[in-house]
């Protein structure tokens, strides 16, 4: 079955762009940078994040492919975690010219609607901007960009609109309608 698909994209030019939300009142959320490129633990994240929304775009790649994308200087993966529980992630990839990409964000299903999507996507952002500072020989960053789609949330778009992203670009496309992989088939069946 087709389905009408669009597909928007936003950025930030300056690090003055970020606003900011504020943590999540009352849980005991952190942060971390995944320092250790872990194939495994990349797709479980993707999976766990987009399984129920149709993320399936890496769902064939090989181990080797998945380690070759974790291990790729200036790619970083940082992990919001609720009491020692992975809740959601941001994928950042470094690009030519200081631009560097928000590839994926999300929050695992059962951690949505809980504050912490903004304070995640707040958070990444700022390490976007800072991006070089962990990777010597990288140029400053000069633009944070990332797309989202009607396939999303329903919270997304204003999500990344209220941390101060800008859409630059729509694209509406027919495409084929894909099954809800889960993290695991028949998750969400």
């Amino acid at each position: 079955m087709s389905i009408t698909l669009t597909t928007w994209s936003l950025e930030q030019t300056s690090p003055s762009d970020l606003r900011p939300a504020a943590p999540p009142e009352g849980g005991d959320v952190a942060i971390r940078r995944a320092e250790v490129p872990s194939a495994e633990f990349s797709r479980f994240l993707y999976t766990a994040v987009g399984g129920d929304i149709r993320w399936s775009d890496r769902l064939s790649l090989t181990y080797k492919q998945w380690q070759e994308i974790v291990e790729k200087p200036g790619s970083e993966t940082w992990v919001a975690y609720e009491k020692g529980t992975p809740a959601g992630y941001v994928e950042l990839e470094a690009q030519a010219d200081g631009v560097v990409e928000i590839v994926y964000f999300g929050l695992i299903p059962a951690f949505r609607g809980r504050r912490i999507g903004g304070h995640l996507l707040s958070y990444a952002t700022a390490r976007a901007w800072d991006l070089a500072d962990r990777w010597p020989g990288r140029e400053a960053t000069s633009r944070v960009w990332l797309h989202t789609c009607s396939l999303d949330g329903p919270h997304a778009m204003a999500n990344y609109e209220r941390r101060g992203f800008r859409l630059f670009d729509t694209k509406v496309e027919q495409a084929e309608e894909t099954e809800t992989p889960g993290p695991w088939p028949g998750a969400y069946a």
